[in-house]
């Protein structure tokens, strides 16, 4: 077994291949999540991203195109609960820079923004409504999870952890999942996993505790009583996006849902319960 640790997207990565001389494919997995983070980052201001929520239109490279792309697809198949036009909403709870950087406590005054503003795509170029902006950060880090995983698989069964999502690219891979009351042990052999949860990216302003898990029907950060979900998916980008709609829809319809699409998910409630559902038992 080979492994590379870095820093990339706001998160630790690991990268894991089950086999002998992989440094060329750590090299370029490493690689890729760098290159995706210049595009996507809605940190920085020359990236992509940036560009496109500055100007309203822009002329996108083949990723920015291919990632605003499944966040429209997402947007529809979970009936808006998943939104990539979030971004302004996102920022006035206060989550206005990188997490290393929110301040985390002090005074602001919260206003939910709208969201579900119109995001066009024709041919190259993507236009946004006026004052709509794109966040694609969770499921930019599962789109370069999954890419960084297929790079490794040309040297051996592969698994990528971004901050706890995950991609796998062939093998069997053993994956603890925290409950309310310890760690279960899943079995990944293909696919990916993400999870979308209040208990970590917390921040307080007026003495209210927020997050950045956004409802878009409010603009505000959801109430759901879901405290932490994690979900198994065909691959990362598809886990990114159930995660975050399951845990939005709360725990009762997270669980039913979760079933009726047949995606395995731990959910652990705001009053300390732990739920199976999609499969698990």
């Amino acid at each position: 077994m080979e492994s590379r640790q870095f820093r990339a997207m706001g998160t630790d990565v690991e990268l894991l291949v089950d086999a002998a001389g992989a440094g060329e494919a750590l090299a370029a997995a490493e690689g890729e999540f760098h290159r995706l983070e210049a595009i996507l980052t809605r940190f920085r201001p020359e990236s992509e991203l940036s560009r496109l929520n500055e100007a309203g239109s822009l002329d996108a490279g083949p990723d920015l195109l291919e990632v605003v792309r499944l966040a429209l697809e997402a947007r529809g198949r979970t009936d808006g609960r998943f939104d990539p036009t979030v971004h302004d909403a996102v920022v006035a709870a206060g989550y206005d820079r990188t997490f290393d950087e929110v301040p985390e406590d002090g005074t602001a005054v919260i206003v939910g923004s709208v969201c579900g503003g119109s995001v066009r795509i024709d041919g190259t170029r993507i236009e946004l409504d006026p004052g709509v902006r794109l966040d694609l950060g969770g499921i930019g880090k599962g789109y370069a999870a999954a890419r960084a995983a297929k790079l490794l698989s040309v040297a051996g069964p592969a698994l990528v952890n971004a901050g706890g999502d995950i991609a796998t690219a062939g093998g069997s891979w053993p994956v603890g999942v925290q409950t309310a009351d310890g760690e279960l042990t899943l079995e990944l052999s293909g696919g990916g996993l993400a999870t979308s949860g209040r208990d970590r990216r917390r921040w307080r302003r007026n003495g209210e505790e927020l997050h950045h898990l956004i409802d878009p029907a409010t603009g505000a950060p959801s109430p759901s009583d879901v405290l932490r979900l994690t979900l198994v998916a065909p691959d990362a980008v598809e886990a990114e996006v159930w995660a975050k709609a399951l845990y939005l829809a709360g725990a009762d319809e997270a669980a039913r849902e979760a079933d009726m699409r047949g995606l395995p998910c731990v959910l652990v409630t705001a009053d300390g319960r732990t739920r199976l559902a999609g499969g698990l038992g």
